[in-house]
């Protein structure tokens, strides 16, 4: 009988954010459009090595890659008019005022989903609606549910010259993660 060793002493990637989303597209220019007017984001300049066509948007601390693809109606992901379904692929962005974002949305009679997650005393209000080829894109108010890494480790901050912390029990990222959403906290708090 053969025996399997599992080994879970794995680091998880060096990474540091999300960069940007690729999204193919039938037409650039109708779907950059879209995510300038509607969700405000700036073209900026891409590599000019590229051989196909596309564009580039960026705000919000992300990037948007557009790349045209005129037969993206063979593909199943992308099929006109789609049902706008909360549990389906989507792109979120938090905003602050959801309100705000339904009176616009009607006012540029787009079509719109919306829905409610409650946890404990917690309240998030989302609105879904697709962009011109169908994807689905959310605006919420999701920071008004904490962050809570699900991690069975105990965080212990490192603070600079303050208090010198026993080692921690958990992995370098979970570590990491703690730190930055406790500094952020903090910040908020002040």
């Amino acid at each position: 009988m053969m025996e399997i060793e599992e080994v879970n002493n794995y680091e998880a990637l060096p990474l540091l954010s999300l960069n940007h989303v690729s999204l193919l597209c039938r037409s650039v220019s109708e779907s950059a459009r879209f995510y300038e007017e509607v969700l405000g984001f700036v073209l900026i300049k891409r590599p000019s090595s590229f051989k196909f066509n596309g564009a580039w948007l960026y705000n919000y601390g992300i990037g948007i890659h557009l790349i045209e693809n005129p037969s993206i109606d063979e593909f199943d992901a992308i099929v006109e008019p789609r049902t706008i379904n909360p549990k389906d692929n989507h792109i979120s962005f938090q905003c602050i005022d959801v309100g705000l974002v339904k009176g616009r949305l009607k006012g540029m009679g787009m079509k719109y989903v919306t829905a409610v997650v409650e946890d404990e005393r917690n309240r998030v209000e989302q609105v879904f609606f697709h962009d011109p080829d169908g994807y689905m894109i959310e605006l919420c108010n999701c920071e008004n549910i904490p962050i809570i890494p699900l991690a069975s480790c105990s965080f212990k901050p490192r603070l600079r010259n303050v208090i010198k912390a026993e080692p921690a029990k958990c992995g370098f990222m979970e570590n990491a993660m703690m730190e930055s959403l406790s500094m952020e906290m903090l910040n908020i708090a002040f």
